[in-house]
């Protein structure tokens, strides 16, 4: 097995884990969290009723793990592009740097507030609270999502044009469609599945 096959691996486990992490924090013991209950704290508080503590320190911890373990598989993919188009690689690059340093700060600045609103009771002070902290800090999910645009298109495109040795199909194995084709399940984590199908696929055919 290549090198490259084991950055692949490593890298749907960490999308998996990390996917299992997002549910956590969105999948409640009395329903499913949604970002509108965050203006209502008796619908908030009853969402997030019996919630244990250990979930969202779990999705924290294991979150940043998980974001560890799929950086290799993005990394490779950006070097193996190199021998391909050295702009598309290098913006690949930079795109994953952005999703590495922004997108950790997210998810751990997502499983704060609902610890801390846990924590303090699920009253109307905390929902005010944790509201705007999502809101200051929601900067880090913007950039996030700005790096998986840029690494997704700048793979995209060297694919579907035939510039790389993949079949032009191939280009459906790429976190941006996939995400795209996901997001009308309403999934917990679909972005995480997306990436976990992206390298499985790429897994196969590289």
């Amino acid at each position: 097995m290549s090198a490259l096959k084991i950055t692949f691996l490593i890298a749907i486990a960490g999308h998996l884990l990390c996917g299992i992490c997002d549910c956590l924090l969105t999948y409640l013991p009395h329903g499913r969290f949604h970002f509108e209950d965050m203006k209502d704290n008796d619908r908030l508080s009853a969402a997030f009723r019996d919630m244990p503590l250990l979930n969202s320190l779990l999705s924290m911890l294991l979150g940043c793990l998980a974001m560890f373990l799929f950086a290799f598989g993005y990394l490779a993919l950006a070097d193996w592009m190199r021998a391909c188009s050295e702009l598309c690689s290098q913006l690949m690059r930079m795109g994953t740097v952005m999703v590495l340093t922004f997108g950790m700060a997210h998810h751990v600045f997502c499983g704060m507030p609902e610890w801390l609103y846990v924590r303090m009771g699920q009253t109307e002070e905390a929902r005010q609270i944790i509201t705007e902290f999502f809101k200051k800090t929601s900067v880090t999910m913007i950039i996030c999502y700005l790096g998986f645009l840029i690494f997704g298109v700048s793979f995209f495109i060297p694919v579907v044009s035939g510039g790389t040795p993949l079949p032009r199909w191939a280009c459906i194995f790429n976190i941006l469609p996939l995400m795209l084709a996901l997001m009308p399940t309403h999934v917990g984590g679909a972005g995480n599945w997306a990436g976990a199908i992206m390298f499985l696929g790429l897994f196969f055919l590289l």
